[in-house]
């Protein structure tokens, strides 16, 4: 009989902890208004991006006759809740275009601090990290969201 009453309560405690650790998830969620890389981290990705970028996707981001523009509406529109993971993933495998996935995980988060810069998303006090696993916590919101 303890048995039973120690395993139902273990499988309380369990469940309990799961349903508090999901409701923090949500309330956690962050975006890329949330101020996810600084402005040092963008002004490397100013210069990796002329390097490696503008010759496609325009000095301004607007894009070309070969490649979409990396910020504005349509952009927006696209990444709109899909996290910053999979925009990193399909640059860090995709891009440049004329030599795909020689960039480095820094050299693309860099890229994508200056993307965030450039959309003008807020910057914050902790670099953009370069680990997939960590920015797939971080949404893409094209609305910025009301305060609370």
């Amino acid at each position: 009989m303890k048995l039973t009453v120690a395993a139902a309560l273990l499988g309380v405690a369990t469940f309990g902890a799961y349903g508090v650790g999901g409701s923090l998830s949500a309330q956690d969620a962050k975006s890329q208004w949330d101020g996810v890389y600084t402005q040092e981290q963008a002004k490397r990705g100013e210069g990796e991006y002329a390097q490696h970028c503008a010759s496609c996707h325009g000095p301004d981001m607007t894009g070309g006759e070969m490649a979409p523009g990396l910020a504005g509406g349509e952009f927006s529109s696209n990444w709109n809740d899909l996290s910053l993971g999979d925009l990193f993933e399909r640059m860090r495998i995709s891009m440049p275009q004329n030599a795909p996935g020689s960039l480095s995980r820094a050299q693309n988060a860099d890229i994508l601090a200056f993307m965030l810069a450039k959309g003008s998303y807020p910057a914050g006090q902790t670099e953009l990290p370069s680990q997939t696993e960590v920015l797939n916590t971080i949404k893409f919101v094209s609305a910025k969201p009301a305060a609370q």
